[in-house]
């Protein structure tokens, strides 16, 4: 990818975020300080391929903006939501403006499985990889990756992050067994599931 010092620089988080919690929060805040970046984009999936998401994209999107609210460089980006079919990366990088560089913020578990990705040799022509290691995932990109990553004479960033043992599947589980998570998540979220009587058992 080709930097442009007249080019914003933003940051891309996907995920179900089913629900957002501190975890998302403190790596988006980390790359933002890390990279320079001017703002961080999150994108919740629509209907994401490699898995089954149990809370409406309406109620996800809801607890996104409740969870980031007061943080002015965190935006949501609804791409993915907005469109129909599965949420492929390589569609959501293609229909990016092309005035900014971007940079595709992703754990260990990702890049392990990245070459399994819909046309993942074309989604290196749009952003540049940064990772993040994840607790019970070690950092094993594919060596086809590193191939190719050196052919386009490209590389990895890796962010200095300390490792958080925290999944929204984590704090699904713990909700529908009637345990706290207010230490996890925005308490306007919490107050949202509650409302809602999302993730009963």
């Amino acid at each position: 990818m080709v930097k442009s010092l007249a080019k914003r620089k933003i940051g891309l988080l996907g995920g179900s975020f089913n629900p957002f919690h501190n975890a998302h929060l403190r790596l988006a805040l980390t790359a933002l300080s890390q990279l320079a970046l001017d703002e961080v984009q999150l994108i919740p999936a629509g209907q994401p391929w490699q898995k089954t998401v149990s809370v409406s994209a309406e109620h996800r999107l809801a607890m996104l903006q409740l969870a980031i609210q007061g943080a002015s460089q965190l935006k949501i980006n609804p791409i993915e939501i907005e469109r129909t079919g599965p949420s492929y990366t390589i569609d959501t990088v293609k229909n990016l403006p092309t005035n900014a560089d971007y940079y595709w913020l992703m754990g260990s578990d990702q890049l392990n499985n990245f070459c399994t990705w819909k046309e993942w040799q074309a989604i290196l022509h749009y952003v540049q990889l940064v990772v993040v290691k994840r607790p019970h995932y070690e950092v094993n990109p594919p060596q086809e990756l590193l191939d190719t990553l050196a052919k386009n004479h490209q590389s990895l960033i890796f962010l200095h992050f300390d490792e958080i043992d925290l999944s929204s599947t984590h704090i699904r589980d713990k909700l529908m067994r009637g345990e706290s998570v207010e230490t996890f998540i925005h308490p306007d979220v919490l107050h949202y599931i509650k409302k809602n009587n999302l993730y009963k058992a």
